[in-house]
């Protein structure tokens, strides 16, 4: 069985590419989303093996998104993107399963799906 996620991101060409090198690698996206609140209701209704996320949206957040992910499955897998250096403080006691720097490597995610979903 393969592995599936879901895509959170408010920049619609970032997610796009996201997908796209997702796809390449063979992990079906099986839900995208545009801000933390998509995130939990994605994750609820599809219980994906990993979520991308980016942690700067408008309105809901990628800390809100982990956070309510978390209290509905705290064993979820949940890698945090971001662009911003300032922000990778306030991710060392977030919680997230991993952090994902941008601009996106295929590399890097590949590491990240083969580390937390290849069992």
């Amino acid at each position: 069985m393969g592995i599936n996620a879901i895509v959170i991101d408010d920049n619609i060409d970032v997610q796009r590419v996201f997908v796209e090198l997702l796809q390449i690698n063979n992990v079906d996206v099986i839900g995208t989303g545009y801000n933390g609140k998509e995130a939990v209701e994605l994750y609820r209704k599809h219980a994906p093996d990993i979520v991308f996320m980016d942690v700067m949206m408008p309105e809901y957040d990628g800390f809100y998104g982990l956070k309510n992910i978390r209290e509905h499955d705290p064993n979820a897998i949940i890698v945090l993107v971001t662009g911003s250096i300032n922000v990778e403080t306030e991710l060392d006691d977030c919680n997230a399963t991993a952090i994902l720097p941008k601009p996106i490597n295929m590399d890097k995610i590949m590491g990240i799906v083969n580390k937390f979903c290849i069992h």
